[in-house]
């Protein structure tokens, strides 16, 4: 049930991405093709309104098609109301839209959770274990998803964000020297021992923290104290998923060891989903807030990408020759499918590995 509850998840927040493109372009006028989501085959396809709606085989993503990207298009190429013959503001609109859904999905869903569900008191004791990596010295300890870690080397965490920082400031600087933790796992207390590995001098586990916030909720004093509140958790989100992915460019090796494919980002949803409504919550928010920070890179295929195709029209007064655009997305496209096979395969093997060493 918690992985069926993730995927339901991620096939919302990639519809909603879609979503943004395809309102943005029929709000402005602009002709739509199709609307998919996923790649391949159709598996269920209808057409309404000349538009092509289908749910298509590979569920990696979906995207939203125009006349002009057909080879069988029987609309003139002059036509005022393709994507191609807009002024460049409006095609900037369409293409920034789904990030910008996500965006806003991430939020909302936060300010839903604060309006119905209420605010914590305050964190409870201890640092939360979101995740952790296979084959990092986290999961080699016995630390798990849901996890909550109360002190190290004897010294209480306390709460909250300051709970994070002084633990995370103690692993930083204990590369290849053993921890000692005091572990809360449901009503059961425990001490494990953990080695931080040395990565680029500094020590590191392998596991996502955050502040231990499953505690009692209380209802919000009024309206403004849940927007502050939303905003608050959406742009700590929001700052430390840019980190990350500024770590690619300054720390590529380390980093690129934790990006998730899809089989990994589905375990990560089923284990928070274990801690109920507010885990789902947090993993919407997250995920959501991953797929915007994602389409906004400036990479071929995504969305970030022919923003930069569009900007490049903008300073030559011209559109980028055709050649060169088709280059680039071909690029784009053999890039991130390779790399989805890869991380599919790596996540797959891993996952199973774990399930055997659980077996047995």
């Amino acid at each position: 049930m918690n992985v069926l509850s993730s995927l339901a998840v991620l096939g919302l927040l990639i519809l909603i991405h879609e979503a943004g493109h395809f309102l943005a372009a029929t709000f402005q006028g602009i002709k739509v093709k199709g609307f998919s989501i996923g790649f391949g085959p159709a598996l269920i396809k209808k057409e309404l309104k000349g538009i092509t709606f289908a749910i298509r085989a590979l569920p990696l993503g979906g995207y939203v098609s125009f006349p002009e990207e057909s080879s069988d298009n029987l609309i003139s190429l002059d036509d005022p109301d393709l994507l191609q013959n807009r002024p460049i503001p409006q095609r900037a609109l369409v293409i920034s839209a789904g990030v910008l859904a996500n965006l806003l999905l991430a939020w909302v869903v936060l300010f839903g959770q604060a309006t119905f569900m209420g605010l914590p008191n305050q964190p409870d004791p201890g640092v939360l274990v979101v995740s952790v990596q296979s084959d990092q010295a986290a999961a080699a300890a016995g630390l798990a998803a849901g996890d909550r870690i109360l002190s190290v080397e004897g010294k209480e965490l306390g709460r909250g964000s300051d709970a994070v920082q002084m633990l995370v400031k103690e692993i930083k600087e204990s590369p290849g020297i053993t921890l000692e933790l005091q572990r809360s796992r449901g009503s059961e207390e425990s001490r494990l021992r953990i080695t931080p590995t040395k990565n680029q001098g500094k020590g590191k586990i392998g596991a996502q923290l955050q502040p231990n916030v499953t505690g009692t909720m209380r209802a919000a004093n009024g309206i403004g104290e849940i927007i502050s509140h939303s905003d608050t958790q959406f742009l700590d989100l929001l700052f430390r998923t840019v980190q990350g992915y500024k770590g690619l460019l300054t720390d590529f090796n380390s980093t690129a060891q934790q990006l998730s494919g899809p089989v990994k980002i589905v375990e990560i949803g089923a284990q928070l989903s274990e801690q109920g409504s507010s885990g789902l919550v947090l993993f919407a928010a997250l995920i959501s807030i991953n797929l915007a920070v994602l389409n906004a890179l400036p990479l071929p295929l995504l969305d970030g990408g022919q923003l930069v195709l569009l900007i490049a029209e903008a300073i030559r007064g011209k559109p980028v020759p055709e050649n060169l655009q088709m280059a680039f997305t071909q690029s784009g496209f053999l890039l991130l499918v390779g790399l989805s096979v890869v991380l599919i395969i790596r996540d797959t093997s891993q996952l199973s590995m774990v399930q055997q060493l659980m077996g047995h």
